[in-house]
């Protein structure tokens, strides 16, 4: 399993724009193969910086869960609202491993 993190920085003047495009991909993602663990915006600190996660099986999987992606009706029009209305000014991904499994049971306080 692997771990996509979508690091994005955002126009902080935009941040329904991103909440409606988060929102957009809640429905896309899922639909087109991947496990969305979700689209997080600025609550407090920094007002720039956003991330969208979700985990798949392995690289190869994610290059044709992308092809997916790019023929949804949905995930077309997300992705040209993100070009049209210019509130992403970065984008980074970055996949991860998750190497501190098997977790401890959690402890309830």
């Amino acid at each position: 399993m692997i771990t996509c993190v979508i690091r994005y920085e955002i126009d902080p003047f935009a941040k329904e724009e991103f909440t409606t495009y988060a929102r957009n991909w809640g429905e896309a993602i899922p639909r087109c193969g991947a496990d969305l663990v979700g689209y997080f915006a600025p609550h407090e600190g920094s007002s720039t910086t956003a991330y969208g996660i979700y985990h798949l099986e392995s690289l190869a999987e994610y290059e044709a869960y992308r092809a997916r992606l790019a023929e949804d009706a949905l995930g077309r029009e997300n992705y040209q609202f993100a070009a049209r209305e210019k509130f992403i000014i970065r984008e980074d991904r970055l996949f991860l491993k998750c190497v501190s499994t098997p977790h401890a049971t959690r402890a309830v306080r």
